[in-house]
């Protein structure tokens, strides 16, 4: 199996009061030819444990972690600025990474790292960020964050999973607008990470190709490795695929019978932490499986 210090790292944040562990449980259902063979995930939890009840409670055991806190409306935030802090020095010294992923709390964390790091602010010692996995992100309001972090369309490779019945629809699809060229996988589930059909893999699929051809073999070595054909830089051999019942014992190595996880994370849950709304779109509750 290939050495994970030889892999791109991507830094994986998860979603309000949830854990990376979940985060790590929810990726799980995709096709691990997609990321597994070709990058290493790190999933850490957030700064603070969960000020208050989670929506996976019963779904996917404790402890709960949030990055920071934030009123009703999402437009003041408690704790972000240190959020950001501990973020930088994890990145600094966990890193250096290819790119980022994240869910809802998570993924409106990650864009905000990236527009911080396009505009001087941040991570300047840190080579540039290749791509972008946002699943459910949207925007920060408060204007003196926006002024900033979206001040320009970010150049990053991005693809944003964006669901039909998601109440952070409208707030995804604003996010996509702040990066250039966004690659957009729409879905007809809610806020959750989708199961991929055929189509959404496949766009998936050329997507990271292009990046890993481009990367030349990352960043984390510093070698520049001859460019191959996309069809080549997806290509796993047999002695370093990933088994193919991975994505099962992923599961059933965690404490969350297999089966209950299979029944849980296809159930559409109603918010219960914030009913503001913001362009007809609830905003930042805990989220669903």
């Amino acid at each position: 199996m290939e050495d994970r210090n030889q892999k791109l790292k991507i830094l994986c944040l998860h979603g309000f009061r949830t854990s990376g562990k979940f985060l790590e449980k929810q990726i799980s259902k995709w096709d691990p030819s997609l990321f597994l063979h070709h990058f290493h995930l790190d999933y850490p939890d957030g700064l603070f444990g969960a000020g208050g009840k989670s929506d996976i409670e019963g779904i996917f055991p404790p402890p709960y972690f949030e990055w920071f806190q934030f009123n009703p409306d999402f437009t003041e935030y408690t704790n972000l600025e240190e959020c950001i802090s501990h973020l930088c020095q994890y990145i600094t010294h966990n890193g250096p990474f290819h790119g980022l992923l994240g869910f809802s709390q998570g993924a409106t964390l990650c864009a905000l790292l990236l527009g911080y790091k396009a505009q001087g602010k941040v991570l300047k010692e840190h080579p540039p960020f290749k791509m972008f996995v946002s699943i459910s992100g949207s925007k920060f309001r408060d204007p003196s964050i926006c002024e900033v972090a979206y001040k320009d369309k970010m150049e990053v490779k991005s693809v944003h999973f964006i669901g039909a019945k998601d109440w952070l629809r409208l707030p995804s699809e604003e996010l996509a607008t702040a990066f250039h060229d966004p690659l957009i996988i729409r879905h007809p589930q809610g806020h959750t990470v989708p199961r991929l059909d055929e189509t959404s893999s496949e766009q998936l699929r050329k997507w990271i190709a292009d990046i890993l051809v481009q990367s030349k073999g990352g960043i984390c070595n510093g070698e520049h490795d001859e460019p191959k054909s996309v069809e080549e830089t997806m290509k796993v051999d047999d002695e370093e695929g990933t088994p193919k019942l991975l994505q099962k014992q992923i599961i059933n190595n965690d404490s969350v019978d297999a089966s209950e996880f299979a029944r849980n994370e296809v159930k559409e849950e109603t918010p219960k932490v914030i009913q503001n709304t913001i362009n007809g779109s609830q905003i930042h509750a805990s989220e669903e499986t």
